[in-house]
């Protein structure tokens, strides 16, 4: 029912063209990283899993009444993350109401993002998606779970999340790096293959962020 009474707030042209956002926060970290990445996965969705999605990534910040205008919102970066009170509450009501937020960690924001998780949901734990959820199954098949995509530290990729009900409300990507996987091809360097699990993955979680 509250995924029913959200999609039923959006405006006649949202439900037309699904739209995606970047999550802009406080605290000095660069949330503007990766410009190309929601772009580029915006087109690959619209090319293989049939959505149609706005290429156009809009910015919201963190305590604006606007974030409940996207059914999906990523958030990057590699350092500090503050979120004000007026954040917390309303990324909550937005979570609890229908929202997803992915935050994708490029190395260097995970000492400062766990914090502020539990700050929005003081009563949850982080917990590691089981390779089993949904998630991994579909439109692409991950039954390994995250892949990796660039090597830092020599660690596992893992994937948290708040769950809200027995939805996933909260992804948190970690050891992975995604987001750079989907920037243009020339900002890394990346292989062909590497380059397309990362696409993959990222329709997989907005294939879900649509659907769930």
């Amino acid at each position: 029912m509250k995924k029913l009474l959200y999609i039923l707030l959006l405006s006649p042209a949202l439900l037309m063209a699904q739209e995606i956002a970047v999550l802009k926060y406080s605290g000095g970290g660069d949330w503007y990283g990766n410009p190309t990445s929601l772009p580029n996965l915006a087109k690959f969705c619209n090319q293989n899993i049939n959505t149609k999605i706005n290429t156009k990534t809009a910015v919201v910040e963190a305590g604006s009444p606007d974030l409940s205008s996207y059914p999906f919102v990523h958030m990057t970066g590699h350092g500090n993350v503050v979120f004000s009170d007026n954040d917390v509450a309303n990324l909550r009501g937005y979570l609890t109401s229908g929202g997803f937020l992915h935050i994708d960690d490029n190395y260097g924001m995970d000492k400062f993002i766990r914090k502020e998780i539990k700050k929005i949901f003081p009563d949850k734990e982080l917990v590691q998606v089981p390779v089993s959820h949904e998630i991994y199954k579909g439109p692409f098949a991950f039954p390994q779970g995250m892949p990796k995509i660039h090597e830092h530290d020599n660690k596992p990729p893992q994937a948290w999340g708040i769950f809200v009900e027995g939805r996933l409300v909260l992804l948190y990507t970690y050891e992975t790096d995604l987001g750079d996987g989907w920037e243009d091809q020339e900002v890394h360097n990346d292989p062909r293959e590497a380059r397309e699990k990362a696409l993959k993955m990222g329709a997989n979680i907005l294939n879900y962020a649509f659907n769930n």
